[in-house]
């Protein structure tokens, strides 16, 4: 094992790290998605969110935007389900949005 590793060091970083492609379904442009069509995920391990550093999120989104888009899953025809972002989603509610950034992935559950 020594010996792997010492020999893969002199070759790079490929040597070391598997760079194999990962391929993701789903669309890399950004879409605009009414806060109306979105829920959040039953599965997302935060419970608690700082309703300080929310407002201020929500003040920032008001004076300059949303600067990451959030990833949604497409769940059916009219309605998506978050899959990173639901403290910009909630500050985007706080702040009087209609609609938010968004990618769409394909995912399961």
């Amino acid at each position: 094992m020594a010996t792997q590793r010492r020999n893969a060091l002199g070759r790079g970083l490929d040597a070391l790290l598997s760079m194999e492609e990962v391929k993701t379904e789903g669309s890399s442009s950004i879409n605009e998605i009414e806060l109306s069509k979105i829920s959040v995920n039953p599965n997302q391990p935060r419970r608690e969110f700082d309703e300080t550093a929310l407002e201020e999120l929500a003040d920032s989104i008001r004076e300059i935007g949303i600067i990451q888009p959030i990833t949604l899953r497409k769940v059916s025809d009219d309605e998506y389900q978050i899959i990173a972002g639901e403290r910009r989603y909630r500050a985007s509610q706080k702040a009087g949005l209609d609609t938010i950034p968004a990618y769409i992935r394909t995912a399961d559950d």
